[in-house]
């Protein structure tokens, strides 16, 4: 049975500041957004994984001596009661800069902790029902929740209604996903995001 652990990492990394300002209008982001199955062999720069992963789940205002669950302090991305059931990992296969493995975003201190060592790509690829995507894909980034984080406030209405995210893939085994990533009883994994350039 998995149970709750304490992390061990292998090592930190500092991810670039995140820009905060663009040239290109949230309107014109979303009018040319189109998901993508199939990428060329180009690595990501380690900007741009720092700029995925801040948009996803980035502090946006630390929360100096604010309540014990807000982590760290506001979010990117919204979230009921402001209590942050998601953790968001990310399995590297072609990164500038960044060694193959599996490694998970710590939003307050906006740095990657490397948890798994080796291109596990194959592996999140069995994992997910052998879709080739994940395989050429240069990142997967995988959602896990912790759903006691929200039921602890809103009860079973947090599981089924609080939580959840879009525009993701969820067709994976969970128990395959569960020891891949070595995950505790805690978190739960929902999705699957395979990032590369389109090909």
């Amino acid at each position: 049975m998995r149970g709750t652990r304490k992390i061990r990492f292998l090592a930190k990394t500092q991810l670039p500041k995140p820009q905060l300002k663009s040239n290109v209008s949230i309107e014109e982001a979303l009018q040319q957004r189109r998901s993508v199955r199939e990428y060329t062999d180009e690595s990501l720069a380690l900007h741009e994984v720092s700029q995925l992963l801040w948009a996803a789940y980035g502090i946006t205002q630390h929360a100096v001596n604010g309540p014990e669950f807000l982590r760290g302090g506001f979010r990117t991305a919204p979230s009921a009661g402001a209590l942050y059931p998601l953790e968001f990992y990310i399995v590297v296969g072609g990164v500038e800069g960044l060694e193959p493995g599996i490694y998970k975003y710590n939003s307050e201190n906006h740095e990657l902790i490397k948890l798994i060592e080796g291109d596990k790509r194959k592996d999140i690829s069995n994992a997910s029902l052998s879709q080739e995507m994940f395989e050429s894909a240069p990142l997967t980034i995988v959602i896990t929740a912790v759903f006691s984080r929200t039921t602890g406030k809103y009860g079973t209405r947090g599981r089924e209604h609080y939580v959840w995210c879009t525009c993701t893939v969820g067709a994976f085994s969970d128990s395959d996903i569960y020891k891949l990533m070595k995950l505790s009883s805690e978190e739960e994994p929902i999705y699957l995001l395979p990032v590369g350039k389109k090909r």
